[in-house]
C-alpha cells in the first residue's frame, strides 16, 4: 500500500469507500452515523464531497499494490462550521474513510500517520477529527485507539433528529 494526494478526478472512489462504508454500518444495524442510503445515490451528499477535490482540501489517499483506492483521509485548515474553534493553528481531519473489505488491516492507521506527518510539515501542533459520538461509541473508541483525546461533545439537528458528534485530538 502507499498513500498518495488525490484530487477532482478521484471523488467517484472516494464515493464508492463512502457507500461501502454505509452498507456495512447498515448490516451491522448501525445507521445512525451516516444513515442507509449510498452516499452515490444523495445529490447533498455527491456535491459536499466533490467540494474535497478544491482547496482548501487536501485529498491523502492509500492505494493498494493493483492501484485501488482502499481509503482516503480529507484534511484542511479549516474545521466544519458546526466544530468549536480553538486559538491555535490545526490540521482537521475532514472525512476518513476506508475499504470495508479491509478492515483491520492498518489503512486508517496509515492515513492517521500520514496525517500527523502533514501536520509536522506544515509546522502545526495539533490535529483534530470529529466522528460519530452515538450508539456505543465504536468510532469514538477506534480513534482514541489511534493516540486521539477526547475533547468536547457536540450535537448537530437534522431532519429526523440530533446528530450526536465527538472531537478528538492528537498534540504533536
Amino acid at each position: 500500500m502507499k498513500i498518495r494526494t488525490g484530487g477532482p478526478d478521484d471523488i467517484a472512489d472516494i464515493l464508492a469507500l463512502l457507500d461501502g462504508a454505509v452498507t456495512w454500518l447498515t448490516g451491522q444495524g448501525r445507521t445512525g452515523q451516516w444513515g442507509d442510503q449510498p452516499f452515490s445515490g444523495n445529490p447533498t451528499r455527491v456535491e459536499h464531497t466533490e467540494k474535497y477535490g478544491r482547496e482548501p482540501f487536501l485529498i491523502r489517499l492509500a492505494v493498494d499494490d493493483e492501484g485501488r483506492t482502499v481509503g482516503s483521509c480529507v484534511l484542511s485548515e479549516e474545521r466544519g462550521t458546526y466544530i468549536p474553534a480553538v486559538e491555535e493553528r490545526e490540521l482537521y481531519i475532514r472525512n476518513l474513510v476506508t475499504d470495508r473489505t479491509r478492515k483491520g488491516s492498518g489503512i486508517g492507521a496509515a492515513l492517521i500517520a500520514d496525517a500527523l506527518d502533514e501536520a509536522r510539515r506544515r509546522g502545526i501542533g495539533l490535529v483534530r477529527v470529529d466522528c460519530y459520538g452515538g450508539a456505543d461509541r465504536k468510532l469514538v473508541g477506534q480513534y482514541r485507539a489511534l493516540g486521539f483525546t477526547e475533547t468536547v461533545a457536540f450535537e448537530v439537528e437534522q431532519p429526523g433528529g440530533t446528530w450526536p458528534g465527538q472531537v478528538l485530538e492528537i498534540r504533536l
